[in-house]
């Protein structure tokens, strides 16, 4: 018996935190960008973009961990329709996503620990404490683990959007509708 659309959908609380979580990694993923690259004296440079990288870095964390927790429980609906190599290529970065979604932001976290001009790690109405010694060589080695990570998170993001828009636009049938799950 076929499954009707709306049991190959993801459950709600799954969808909600996917499309909160992704429109918050890509603020940051361009909010990391312009941090890097603008100069000291740009105007909340220090006072807006960075505790508010922090904080929303730290939200992706628990939001990462909630998702896995949901999809544990269940209710995942069946693998999309799709050839050999796209479920393959779905199931690596997917599985990666979550290696990532935790990664960047504890990574984010010991460079904030470990940096020595670090205020902390402020998370909304409190700041977390920082469990690492102040130290400049571990505080670089967090930086480019941080960088690294964070591309390579947007390398993903751009995978998962071009794979999307490529069975959206150029796929037949069931795999055409695979953005329906998540909607």
């Amino acid at each position: 018996m076929p499954r009707s659309s709306s049991s190959r959908k993801y459950p709600l609380a799954m969808r909600v935190v996917h499309w909160i979580r992704a429109a918050i990694i890509i603020a940051l993923l361009a909010v990391g960008i312009l941090m890097t690259n603008v100069a000291d004296d740009f105007p909340g440079k220090f006072s807006m973009l960075y505790p508010n990288h922090k904080q929303f870095g730290i939200l992706v964390l628990i939001l990462a961990v909630v998702q896995l927790g949901l999809r544990g429980r269940g209710g995942v609906p069946e693998p999309a329709a799709l050839k050999p190599w796209e479920q393959t290529i779905f199931t690596i970065t997917h599985k990666m996503f979550y290696v990532l979604m935790v990664a960047v932001p504890v990574a984010g976290y010991c460079l904030s620990s470990t940096y020595p001009e670090s205020d902390g790690v402020p998370f909304f109405f409190t700041s977390l404490p920082e469990l690492l010694p102040k130290d400049e060589v571990a505080s670089g080695i967090f930086t480019a683990a941080h960088a690294i990570l964070a591309y390579g998170l947007l390398a993903l993001v751009a995978l998962h959007v071009a794979g999307v828009v490529k069975h959206w636009l150029f796929d037949q049938g069931p795999a055409r509708r695979i953005l329906d799950r998540m909607l």
